[in-house]
């Protein structure tokens, strides 16, 4: 499910919602997208879509998610690292699983990212879509 948000004032936004869901706003410029996910009170993901290095980097920097992917639509970690949601989307002390013992006083950040060798005809990375040739 695709859900495109006009307004921070939805419940898909005030509410942290699982399953296949992907919420997408417009914003104004980098520094508006990053504060737009940075004040919502859960932190489990956020994804950026980027030819630009130097936007990557920004948004995996100052993203207040666990699981930040870059240049791919879902950040999920694969099953070897920890589940690292940030903020409200964690209860508890610890993660569910990894190492988290070691890590118990310490926030984690993953970052998942994808940069094609090939440059594109369509003026930077895109969403992979299924069907698409």
């Amino acid at each position: 499910t695709v859900l495109y948000l006009e307004s921070t004032n939805n419940v898909a936004y005030t509410e942290e919602i699982f399953g296949p869901v992907l919420i997408v706003f417009k914003a104004g410029s980098l520094d508006d997208a990053i504060d737009m996910i940075n004040n919502n009170p859960f932190g489990n993901g956020a994804a950026i879509f980027t030819a630009s290095g130097a936007a990557a980097r920004k948004f995996t920097t100052e993203v207040e998610a666990g699981q930040i992917g870059i240049n791919t639509p879902i950040p999920v970690p694969l099953p070897m690292f920890s589940f690292t949601g940030n903020k409200k989307s964690i209860r508890g002390d610890i993660n569910f699983y990894g190492k988290s013992g070691v890590h118990f006083y310490t926030q984690l950040k993953t970052v998942t990212s994808n940069w094609p060798y090939q440059p594109t005809d369509l003026g930077g990375v895109t969403m992979p879509t299924i069907g698409k040739n």
